[in-house]
């Protein structure tokens, strides 16, 4: 835990002009100044200087393996290769894979516990530099489908232990007041890097195909640096929380490879669990849209590269960063059960529209669907890796994260499937099937906004019981 002194020092942001450029950037440029160094907490900004060189970095190897352009990808580049079927089918897979890769997490969690979790994220940096590499060899026949679905499917189970792990490293290095804004700062890096990178993937697969075994091996030459950025980064009491996790392990209360110890948690802690269910429904629908999407931008819409990277990745990623500075400010202030309760619908607002487009067949309703759904993302970084830090304690954290992230990828594991599934049953035996396969996907989410709703007022009641003085006994009855 961290001591009053600290919190107070990264609450304090200090001196502004740390460089030359730092007092001209803050009047002339604010939003660019908010990104520099010094306008962290000065506790903060050694680890965050490097956290933000990794976040340009690393998208150069994560762009690749990102769900909604390798769908794309291989929707398009094994378009005649394999049957259409089989083909919705592994894109299905693809566009679950960094939920479904997810259900791996309590492993890392287990691997990593009482071990050193710098350097055990970048043991999976590298793991995940070769599987790229790989993929840029895989040929345009079935079996080089299969490699590319697999070398996908192995480096997002690495990024999901790097998603896991980091977490506990947030906990430590920077304080709940400070902790969304910063954890902002670095996902807005991330995702207009991997807008860029998606748009100048898509567009340069238009023209050439085989730009693919190029642009590979670069981006892997090039998230390197991420990598060293990401050695560099220091853990605050290291020492003490090693030291914790090592005595857990003695007291029987160590992350286990029995998914049991999962519902342990979720049995001892009733309003997580809630908070799981609630984010199960909405997540679910979350995930079942964008394979269903890839297959229609494809077969209905006719799009290819560029415009099915854009509607699927490039637009929903640069939407983020308008509202990641809203919905931080929201996550600072309140439990991340009232934020779900607000920020749930706008998920909603976005399949509902996505579900016009597609019974219109209307193209902008698309793009605008893509921007909603954007807005609706920005809150959903922060919340989805810090939301489960309101409820966990400090030496289980990553256990906490483990439990979010494995149900996470349970979700993924039934989407892809589920959706292209629905789809494909509906084809040829109902009018409008690609409609109500989305209808399907609007209904889980509005389940999961219902559900947030009641989980919220829930908690305000307890939180009301909770604030209440103690009853005292009469005088008469005291001795």
């Amino acid at each position: 835990m961290q001591s009053e002194a600290s919190v107070r020092a990264e609450r304090s942001v200090g001196p502004a002009g740390s460089g030359p450029a730092g007092p001209w950037l803050r009047r002339a440029l604010p939003p660019l100044w908010s990104f520099m160094p010094a306008s962290m907490p000065p506790i903060a900004r050694r680890n965050y200087r490097y956290e933000l060189t990794a976040a340009f970095f690393l998208p150069f190897l994560l762009t690749i393996v990102d769900s909604a352009v390798m769908s794309v990808v291989v929707k398009n580049a094994y378009a005649g290769v394999v049957g259409e079927t089989l083909l919705n089918f592994i894109v299905g897979a693809i566009a679950a894979s960094v939920a479904f890769s997810n259900i791996v997490s309590f492993v890392w969690v287990r691997l990593s516990h009482g071990r050193d979790k710098v350097r055990f994220i970048n043991g999976l940096q590298v793991a995940m530099i070769v599987l790229v590499g790989a993929i840029g060899l895989m040929p345009r026949t079935e079996g080089g489908m299969w490699g590319v679905l697999a070398c996908v499917l192995l480096a997002r189970f690495c990024w999901a232990g790097f998603v896991t792990i980091r977490s506990t490293i947030w906990r430590q290095n920077y304080s709940r007041p400070v902790r969304a804004r910063v954890t902002g700062k670095l996902a807005t890096v991330q995702v207009l890097t991997l807008s860029v990178l998606g748009l100048g993937l898509g567009s340069a697969m238009d023209l050439d195909p085989s730009l693919f075994r190029v642009l590979l091996p670069g981006g892997c030459v090039l998230s390197i640096v991420g990598v060293w950025a990401w050695s560099r980064i220091r853990m605050r009491g290291r020492v003490s929380l090693l030291s914790q996790e090592a005595a857990s392990k003695d007291d029987g209360d160590a992350p286990s490879y029995n998914p049991v110890g999962m519902m342990r948690l979720l049995a001892g802690d009733r309003m997580f669990a809630g908070y799981m269910g609630c984010m199960f429904l909405l997540g679910l629908g979350n995930l079942m849209q964008t394979p269903l999407l890839v297959v229609l931008l494809r077969d209905e819409f006719l799009m290819e590269y560029k415009q099915g990277i854009l509607i699927t990745s490039s637009i929903p990623l640069a939407m983020m960063p308008v509202s990641i500075p809203l919905w931080a400010r929201l996550l600072d202030r309140v439990h991340v059960i009232q934020f779900r309760r607000v920020h749930s619908w706008v998920f909603v607002a976005s399949a509902a529209v996505t579900t016009a487009a597609v019974q219109t067949h209307t193209v902008w309703l698309l793009w605008c669907a893509a921007m909603v759904q954007g807005l609706a993302f920005g809150g959903g970084a922060l919340a989805w890796n810090l939301g489960h830090l309101d409820f966990a304690p400090a030496h289980r954290a990553s256990a906490y994260m483990g439990v979010h992230v494995t149900l996470t990828g349970v979700r993924g594991l039934i989407s892809g499937f589920a959706s292209v599934g629905l789809y494909e049953a509906l084809q040829g035996r109902v009018s409008h099937a690609s409609t109500w396969a989305y209808a399907a996907c609007l209904a889980l989410c509005v389940a999961g906004a219902v559900g947030f709703q009641l989980l919220a007022r829930r908690k305000s009641l307890l939180d009301r019981l909770s604030e209440r003085p103690a009853e005292t006994a009469p005088p008469s009855r005291v001795g």
